[in-house]
């Protein structure tokens, strides 16, 4: 299926975006958080509510007939208004100057660094079909901008082997009755266990659930363990440079992303740089993440620069920061991390390789919610042990019913993974828009919600 894409409307950063001058909470954002990222244009608002019928978090304000805004404080900057809009009344934030000002500094070592949902998205923005997979002209359009590349896939098998250690770590401690002190962190992280990718619903679980905060993996994202790791590996042992000289930039499918990146907890690269003594103390902060562009927003780049990534070679060798499993690359789509995770887990516990690397249960695309049951043959037990999982995507009635129930009946899944947007991150607010609306692709939350 082909289809023109629609050009959603930008802003730069405003003055204050970060609440920089301003006090350290303002209600639950932070000093250095950005706020605003997502806005309705009011002279445009048609009042037809489709914004509120998507929105995860009843984050807009207005009903039928009326102007629309969005409550900053609610908003998790998912997006999924702003690709649900059909009158192109809903605007996103953008980085792409602040990242243009980047490149064209040569003391700069700019790195790229694209989530897997991007390979399958950006050739959309230049009349290719939907879907198409163009990895290596992504990967060659972004050193034709100037870019280092360092692929979101190498960084999200770390996160796997992160998050499924520490679930392994989890079921030792809860399941098998298992002490010592590798486990004492497990102790205080009772399952289920949630992931922790998906930066809309970290927000959502911190604003509106906060009696989940204890589930969550304590696992950073693949963009911010990337971050980290080209600010502090790969500026040492492959930029050999200081790493003040090394500037992160995050493609996403994801608007939430660019919330994310200015957490400001997210600075672990410069205080090892401290530590270890390779830069000053009293060396300003920097964050592991500079900026995030949108698939939307890398597209205008390369525009700006004339660069079309469908007339560039099909083919490439890979490099360092470029090398990862298959693993890493189904993180995109809903069951994704969990699939991933699992893989890990049973390698651990079970001391061997699952047979069927394809654990179709737990893939929840075409469903909100789908659970399913691994059989775990564990040392030391006389039948194998049932695992139960739950794979929830589309953070709305679907959502809330999980965690109701989780509430009710901790018992019932080990593990859940959790994405904001229907169907995983394909179908993220930083995607790119046909004129039919993507959303109006698929049902916008598929009905099969029963758990």
């Amino acid at each position: 299926m082909t289809g023109k894409t629609i050009k959603i409307k930008t802003f730069n950063p405003p003055a204050g975006a970060r609440g920089e001058n301003g006090p350290d909470f303002v209600g639950n954002l932070r000093k250095g958080e950005l706020r605003g990222i997502i806005k309705i244009n009011e002279s445009l608002c048609e009042g037809c509510d489709t914004c509120s019928k998507v929105c995860p978090s009843n984050a807009i304000i207005g009903g039928i007939g009326a102007k629309h805004r969005i409550d900053d404080q609610k908003c998790l900057s998912c997006g999924q208004c702003l690709i649900a809009c059909p009158f192109n009344a809903v605007e996103q934030m953008s980085f792409v100057s602040e990242v243009e000002a980047m490149l064209a500094d040569p003391n700069n070592i700019v790195v790229a660094h694209p989530a897997p949902a991007v390979r399958v998205a950006i050739a959309e923005e230049f009349g290719a079909d939907i879907g198409s997979l163009s990895t290596d002209q992504l990967m060659g359009a972004l050193e034709k901008c100037g870019f280092k590349t360092y692929d979101v896939n190498s960084s999200a098998d770390q996160t796997i082997m992160e998050e499924g250690t520490e679930f392994v770590r989890k079921v030792q401690y809860w399941v098998l009755g298992q002490r010592g002190p590798e486990l004492e962190k497990a102790a205080h992280h009772p399952l289920p266990h949630f992931t922790s990718c998906c930066p809309a619903w970290i927000r959502n679980c911190e604003t509106f659930h906060a009696d989940m905060i204890p589930h969550l993996s304590t696992a950073k994202s693949p963009m911010q363990m990337g971050g980290a790791l080209a600010k502090t590996w790969a500026a040492e042992f492959l930029y050999k440079c200081d790493p003040r000289k090394v500037k992160v930039v995050g493609v996403m499918p994801c608007t939430a992303k660019l919330l994310e990146a200015s957490r400001p907890e997210f600075t672990q690269a410069h205080e090892y740089a401290v530590a270890t003594g390779k830069i000053p103390a009293d060396s300003a902060s920097y964050p592991d993440i500079d900026c995030v562009l949108t698939v939307r927003d890398l597209a205008e780049l390369f525009r700006r620069k004339g660069i079309d990534p469908t007339k560039l070679p099909k083919t490439r060798e890979r490099k360092d920061l470029d090398v990862y499993t298959g693993t890493a690359t189904i993180f995109g789509a809903s069951g994704g991390v969990m699939e991933a995770a699992l893989r890990t887990a049973y390698r651990v516990l079970v001391g061997k390789e699952l047979e069927k690397a394809d654990i179709i249960p737990v893939r929840g695309y075409d469903n909100s919610v789908v659970e399913a049951t691994i059989p775990l043959p564990l040392p030391g037990l006389d039948k194998p042990f049932d695992l139960k999982v739950c794979v929830v995507n589309g953070a709305n009635q679907a959502l809330n019913k999980v965690l109701d129930e989780v509430r009710s009946n901790p018992g019932r899944w080990h593990f859940i993974e959790v994405m904001n947007c229907p169907g995983g991150c394909v179908n993220g607010g930083g995607q790119p828009v046909h004129n039919v609306g993507a959303a109006w692709l698929k049902p916008l939350f598929p009905l099969s919600t029963k758990i």
